[in-house]
């Protein structure tokens, strides 16, 4: 339903059919009233004169603000394009770096196999339990768990425990494989009895434990100690 509203504009009263709030086109006819009679004053025009060059100030304004949001709307619409583009290369990036992530596990696997060697060389034997114990250079925890899956595929059934320096620290992992557990083995034990050697703690399951320590001249030690450990665990 239509409005209808009536403004005075330079004391002549004029009736406006309109569909906005009668509030806001009263406002609007005072502002308007405002100007022109103030263009009037400032100039000594006439009423004509006034409301003509009021109306194109006011048409200069409109225009000016349209280019304003035109060039605004623009400016977001570069935004969110750039924007977009730079979630698409982040995504590429994240993929990239997960795709060196692990071909950098492959690599430090490959190589600490490399320096493995022939381990079943130094592979030993106690209570009938095999027992592989070896040290590797700047391998991490992940590298060491991985390896010790290796090693243990390679050995059958036994326990491994795999000794790695790294940044001046020490990385312990061991592991027993079923048929070991069932003899006794119990690969948290045993890293609690072999990490206070390398000056730090750690322990874990039957199967699998871990640990940390800070002094690498301990790592023979330890090593030397897995025999005797798994011996008594195994009697």
């Amino acid at each position: 339903m239509r409005n209808r509203v009536r403004v005075t504009i330079c004391g002549k009263t004029y009736s406006i059919q309109t569909d906005e709030n009668g509030t806001y086109v009263t406002a609007l006819a005072k502002e308007l009233d405002r100007r022109i009679n103030e263009f009037m004053e400032d100039n000594n025009a006439s009423f004509p004169s006034a409301a003509v060059m009021t109306a194109l100030a006011l048409m200069d304004e409109t225009a000016k603000a349209t280019s304003d949001v035109d060039n605004f709307r623009a400016q977001i619409k570069g935004y969110v394009e750039e924007a977009a583009a730079a979630r698409i290369e982040a995504e590429r990036s994240k993929r990239e770096v997960e795709r060196l992530r692990q071909e950098n596990e492959k690599l430090k696997s490959r190589l600490a196999n490399e320096a493995v060697g022939d381990v079943m060389s130094q592979v030993k034997e106690v209570n009938g339990v095999k027992v592989l114990a070896l040290r590797v250079e700047s391998v991490d925890m992940n590298g060491l768990r991985n390896l010790g899956d290796q090693m243990k595929e390679k050995l059958g059934e036994g326990v491994v425990v795999i000794a790695s320096v790294q940044d001046g620290r020490v990385n312990l992992m061991a592991s027993a494989t079923d048929g070991a557990q069932k003899k006794g083995a119990h690969a948290g034990n045993l890293i609690k009895a072999i990490a206070g050697l390398v000056g730090g703690g750690g322990g874990g399951r039957p199967g699998m434990a871990q640990a940390g320590g800070k002094n690498p001249a301990g790592v023979p030690d330890a090593l030397e100690k897995v025999l005797q450990v798994v011996e008594e665990q195994t009697r």
